[in-house]
């Protein structure tokens, strides 16, 4: 989904600092009150920019069909949006309806930040079937329903069709395994150009969250009480992205990518191949090079499919004092309808059964329906109580098996020690 730096917002993690925040957060949301009757004005905090124009629109169809209540969008930037949502949440002002995230959303569901819709849901339009299963499940607290599913990604191998002619290599298929790949990418890199077969990012769902789940492996138990990275099945899972900078000598080295961003160097001919999510078809159709070069392919195999998706849901302040209006809202952003047009405009693969078709005939030079079938493999995201601090420290350890400076063995070893001390933390 078109969320973060410009577009991976949707994923990117809070840091530990601002987990440890959010986590102190308590009951808390706009000052109580009955429904009241009369015109009432709701608002509805986003943070992307381009989604944010959409998001207007359907406020004001809604208000056209319920012309007592106005909606007001709120943008607030990505950047600033979790502290000021903690802000005004623990100042008893936040927002009627919000998005929230899979990594935060314990957090403020355990914190009684935001509204448990069970209830309401029984007399409601909505059907919870409706939706992608992992994202009903995802916005699920303790067997209750506290967001209604808003939108759904998925990782797909991005590659440049006018490198692959020109080093005479065929292009990806469906059938392609993970050596495959990594023989592509071989032929593909060229030193004297500066161009490398693949981009091994180091970004979490776009390397091993993504293949940890086809080497048969997990990030975090079921019950979310233990991690999975110190087993076998995970470290090969992490390895194979090492592999693509210090075996293999196709990627870009870590220090190379944080001073020039992948995504970057794929939509300026400087990297064959990146694992990169659904969201980017907006930003790479933005840049003409990579509009006319660019196209996906399904992630290559490893030992069975897998994958992993992240995905957004609109949630409502447990105190709103509009708790019958924020409602009639979020029934309205969970109707098909509503998740259709979000599709029809380019933006996310929304997360309503059926309804993605209008997102992949938005970009037409590139084959979308990858992204859409790559859902039927993906697992939810990995997440928690409080997320974030297990993430953070799990990306920092990593970066030293990306460097070569430690083993990924080692590196897993640690972080999941970490993790686990982080888990047993949580209440």
């Amino acid at each position: 989904m078109r969320i973060q730096k410009p577009s991976r917002r949707s994923v990117r993690l809070l840091s530990a600092a601002a987990a440890a925040v959010a986590a102190g957060l308590v009951l808390a949301g706009c000052s109580g009150g009955g429904s009241g009757s009369g015109p009432v004005t709701i608002s509805y905090a986003v943070w992307d920019d381009t989604q944010a124009k959409v998001m207007r629109t359907l406020a004001d169809e809604f208000h056209q069909q319920n012309p007592d209540i106005t909606v007001k969008v709120q943008l607030t930037p990505w950047e600033q949006y979790w502290t000021k949502l903690k802000t005004a949440a623990t100042g008893g002002a936040a927002p009627d309806v919000f998005w929230m995230n899979e990594s935060n959303f314990a957090t403020y569901a355990n914190g009684g930040v935001i509204a448990d819709l069970s209830d309401k849901l029984k007399g409601s339009s909505l059907t919870m079937s409706d939706y992608i299963d992992i994202q009903t499940k995802a916005y699920t607290w303790k067997g209750d329903v506290y967001g209604i599913p808003k939108d759904i990604d998925a990782i797909g191998l991005w590659y440049n069709k006018t490198l692959f002619q020109q080093a005479g290599v065929a292009a990806p298929t469906a059938d392609w395994t993970w050596d495959d790949m990594v023989a592509a990418a071989q032929k593909l890199t060229d030193p004297a150009k500066g161009v490398y077969g693949i981009a091994a990012q180091p970004a979490a769902q776009q390397s091993y969250y993504s293949t940890i789940p086809q080497t048969g492996g997990t990030v975090i138990s079921a019950d979310k009480k233990k991690s999975g990275y110190d087993t076998p099945e995970a470290i090969k899972g992490v390895q194979v992205w090492v592999d693509l900078i210090n075996k293999y000598h196709v990627s870009p080295t870590l220090q190379q990518m944080t001073d020039t961003d992948p995504d970057s160097m794929f939509t300026s001919g400087k990297v064959a191949m990146i694992y990169e999510g659904s969201w980017a078809a907006a930003e790479f159709a933005d840049v003409p090079y990579a509009k006319a070069n660019a196209d996906v392919a399904p992630m290559p195999k490893l030992d069975k499919p897998g994958g992993v998706s992240n995905g957004l849901a609109n949630v409502m302040a447990a105190k709103t004092a509009h708790p019958d209006q924020a409602f009639k809202f979020l029934e309205f952003l969970g109707s098909k309808k509503a998740e259709t047009a979000q599709a029809a405009a380019g933006i996310v693969i929304p997360a309503y059964k059926g309804a993605a078709g209008g997102w992949v005939d938005s970009f037409p030079n590139y084959h979308l329906q990858v992204f859409v079938d790559a859902l039927k493999n993906s697992s939810q995201y990995p997440s928690s109580l409080n997320s974030a601090i297990w993430q953070d420290a799990a990306t920092a350890e990593f970066n030293k098996a990306w460097t070569g400076d430690e083993t990924v063995a080692a590196a897993a070893k640690k972080v999941a020690a970490q993790m686990d001390k982080a888990l047993a933390a949580e209440k």
